[in-house]
């Protein structure tokens, strides 16, 4: 159950947390591999096993959240791509309403995500969500993702930020893992972050179903 009363800010991840992940995971595993199948004569099925294989190579690091680096690897040009499909930029049902209640319960409240500078831009655009937040990360600001200790240290350091008084919102097990290994005081996990895939696994964290539980502590885990 989250204590309210010991918690100043609540940081929030974007893919997955506030938006609907399936518009990253189609995006990646099926638009992309048919646009780099086109451009080099090669099968759809085929491309996707070489991609998914690059994809993993380098997973977890801030070259894997950076568009340009992609663009650049498989000459394409990813910024397009993305605009192609961004009617499947969705909010995750009840993230806009709750985050209207933590504004009225006074908390601050901040965006913190790996995605490189032009998605957010594009995401934000898409849904309008920034003007909720107080402080908006880019972890491509500070050159370390989130599954490293030093990009929470440096959040702390230049955002002013009391760790024993945050409450994450995130998708990524290995996120979480490094924000309460860094000193997160309440570290949450999101069930389902893409609408069109199973559960998955939160690994003894608390993790949500819906957003309305963190009010009201029926969270499960």
């Amino acid at each position: 159950m989250i204590q309210w009363e010991h918690i100043d800010t609540v940081l929030f991840d974007m893919d997955g947390t506030l938006l609907d992940l399936h518009f990253d995971n189609y995006f990646w595993e099926e638009f992309v591999p048919q646009r780099y199948a086109q451009k080099n004569s090669v099968s759809v099925d085929q491309a996707r096993e070489h991609l998914l294989a690059e994809y993993r190579a380098i997973e977890g690091t801030m070259n894997w959240y950076c568009i340009d680096h992609w663009s650049e690897q498989l000459e394409l040009d990813i910024p397009a791509l993305k605009r192609e499909l961004d009617h499947l930029i969705q909010i995750r049902p009840g993230a806009a309403d709750f985050l209207e209640r933590l504004r009225a319960m006074g908390k601050q409240m901040a965006l913190v995500t790996n995605a490189h500078h032009k998605s957010l831009s594009l995401k934000m655009e898409r849904t309008r969500l920034q003007h909720f937040f107080d402080l908006i990360v880019c972890a491509h600001d500070y050159g370390y993702p989130k599954e490293e200790n030093a990009f929470w240290q440096t959040l702390a350091q230049r955002e002013k930020l009391d760790l024993s008084r945050c409450l994450l919102v995130d998708d990524s097990l290995r996120v979480m893992q490094q924000a309460a290994a860094s000193g997160v005081a309440q570290v949450v996990g999101i069930r389902k972050p893409d609408s069109q895939r199973p559960a998955q696994d939160a690994a003894g964290f608390v993790s949500i179903d819906h957003w309305s539980e963190l009010l009201t502590g029926e969270q499960t885990g």
